[in-house]
């Protein structure tokens, strides 16, 4: 391997002008951000900003961290999907590595495997950025804003380096939690092999998770009547988790296998947080498919309890100030949904819902189909982004919905934004 030594501040400035297109209100320091950042600089930090720290070894560099995970076949970068800060660092970390290793293939979980040509065809530059939205369907199928990935999609399609999408269906997700692996149809699994068996602190990791959620059969009323480790729905949930998991290290997999365009690539895998910390996620599915040479990055918000912060945690984490959100105001609201649009209902047919969105508030329930908004038919996916984005805060949208067979009408109430 070349021992490539880029100037990594030329590297820095570049990434700070192209990510700063993408969030212009966020390129400032307010008032905000400062006072947050005089109080955090007072605070016990176990990862000061702008600095690495390898949990259980304690600070290092940039140059040891690259030199730790120089020989890795897949690097796996972390992040809180709607912090800018995170985005940002994760852009840092695609052209530090794409400096040392250009044979390059990035994953994103964001995509679901159908929309793979769709972003074949981005990279190949022969589609506007409004197409590749609409096409690869990122309103419906991930909705987090979209200003805060194109940096890392642009870089892509700049560098020509190949993006995969490494999800799958929601629906499949949905089935898997309501009736378990075994009890969908190995046809309608999207190829999905069994997840390995998760390790038992694993358990324990995601039920707290599981307790913060309503279960279908029964509500919690008090701490007697959270379930525990072996309750089958709870179980039916860690194997829901694990086949997203699973989903996204076969399709890591499969590139490193793919001899034909790759010799020995470097894929990096662009993801939530939970599906990296620990090993228990992508990486503990990718060990069990024989790819154990894995490196995971992830960032730390300076503001954050140092007791997660143990050995084993990640190979590395990169200290950021903490985000404030209160700093500019959000461009839109949103109704808080996931959803598809249905040709034969002509609606958009509710997959989700968020806890606390407007949509909740509402009494929108997954299963629900909208087919008005504002007194409007909906004729494609695009109505219903375009009636939330005229929605001005503080007001009412009627909506019509067909449930179970009955049309019913619901009002979305936007509330003003806080001051």
């Amino acid at each position: 391997m070349i021992d490539f030594k880029p100037d990594w501040r030329l590297v820095a400035s570049s990434l700070l002008i192209l990510s700063m297109a993408y969030a212009p209100g966020l390129s400032a320091r307010n008032g905000l951000e400062k006072a947050t950042a005089s109080k955090q600089a007072t605070a016990d930090q176990c990862v000061p900003v702008a600095s690495w720290v390898m949990p259980g070894k304690g600070e290092t560099r940039l140059s040891d961290v690259m030199a730790a995970i120089r020989d890795k076949s897949v690097v796996l970068l972390g992040e809180m999907h709607t912090n800018p800060e995170h985005h940002r660092w994760q852009l840092q970390m695609l052209a530090t590595l794409y400096a040392a290793r250009p044979d390059m293939v990035i994953g994103f979980e964001m995509f679901p495997r159908r929309v793979q040509k769709v972003l074949d065809q981005w990279v190949a530059g022969e589609l506007t950025e409004s197409e590749f939205l609409a096409r690869s369907e990122w309103r419906s199928v991930w909705s987090t804003d979209a200003g805060l990935y194109l940096p890392l999609f642009h870089f892509a399609r700049m560098n020509r380096i190949p993006m995969r999408a490494l999800n799958i269906d929601i629906h499949l997700r949905q089935a898997v939690t309501a009736k378990g692996f075994d009890g969908v149809p190995e046809k309608d699994r999207e190829g999905v092999t069994r997840p390995a068996p998760p390790a038992p602190e694993y358990l324990e990791f995601l039920l707290p998770i599981y307790q913060q959620h309503d279960r279908p059969k029964q509500k919690q009323t008090n701490q007697q009547n959270k379930p525990g480790r072996y309750d089958p729905d709870f179980l039916r949930f860690v194997i829901s988790q694990q086949l997203w998991d699973r989903a996204m290290a076969q399709e890591i997999h499969a590139v490193l296998n793919n001899e034909n365009k790759h010799k020995n690539p470097l894929v990096v895998g662009v993801m939530g947080s939970g599906h990296i910390l620990r090993g228990f996620g992508v990486p503990h599915q990718l060990k069990d498919l024989g790819v154990s040479k894995v490196a995971s990055l992830l960032p730390w918000d300076t503001n954050r309890s140092c007791k997660s912060l143990v050995s084993g945690y990640a190979d590395a984490v990169f200290g950021l100030t903490p985000f404030a959100s209160g700093s500019a105001a959000p461009a839109q609201q949103r109704l808080g949904v996931g959803f598809e649009f249905s040709e034969k209902t002509r609606g958009a047919h509710i997959l989700q819902v968020e806890r606390g969105s407007i949509a909740e508030s509402a009494g929108l329930q997954a299963g629900d189909v909208i087919v008005e908004m504002a007194g409007s038919p909906l004729q494609a996916s695009g109505d219903v982004i375009a009636a939330v984005k005229r929605q001005a805060p503080g007001t009412w949208l009627p909506l019509k919905i067909l449930r179970e067979g009955v049309i019913a009408e619901v009002i979305a109430k936007f509330p003003p934004l806080s001051r």
